[in-house]
């Protein structure tokens, strides 16, 4: 969650020097910053230590490295308003799923689908930052894999929604609601 002002500054500055070298520097920082909560969360689940203040404090620092720097790319014109819509959109309902399950004191344990989101994201950031000089058709390489990223974004979203919904369901049967 640090390096996300760095990352953004990098970002945003390319507008005014000869950017390879600054989006070279925000990639590294973005890489470093995946490794960091890849290798955080596997350490904590394995060695039995994760919080739930922990697993708060994850997740919130992927929305803000995602969000913050998908916004720096739409202001350098390297990231689509709409795909960063649907990453953005799906981050807060997916928050706001984990806040209400919370709230009866219960955790919604990251799924396959989060995780492989999280790896796309990632990747189409870091992407989008080191553009390939030339498009592949109508598109970069990095739109492609960006597109790709909101689709399954918003897939694992519906994931979430999904067992949210079924949870609430079988809560109702179970309290004899309808």
């Amino acid at each position: 969650m640090v390096s996300v002002p760095a990352i953004i500054t990098l970002v945003l500055a390319t507008e005014h020097t000869d950017g390879r070298y600054l989006f070279g520097i925000a990639t590294i920082l973005v890489i470093c910053a995946g490794l960091s909560d890849f290798f955080d969360g596997y350490i904590a689940r394995r060695q039995g230590i994760t919080t739930t203040l922990g697993a708060f404090w994850d997740t919130t620092a992927d929305k803000i490295l995602v969000s913050g720097v998908l916004i720096a790319l739409v202001s350098v014109d390297r990231a689509s308003v709409w795909v960063t819509f649907i990453i953005m959109t799906r981050e807060f309902v997916v928050m706001a799923i984990r806040s209400v399950i919370a709230f009866d004191g219960n955790l919604v344990p990251a799924s396959i689908a989060g995780k492989t989101k999280a790896g796309f994201q990632f990747f189409a950031l870091g992407f989008a930052m080191m553009r390939l000089p030339e498009p592949w058709g109508p598109l970069y390489f990095d739109e492609y894999w960006m597109w790709l990223t909101g689709a399954i974004t918003f897939a694992s979203g519906w994931d979430y929604a999904v067992r949210f919904r079924d949870g609430i369901r079988q809560a109702g049967r179970s309290s004899g609601g309808s």
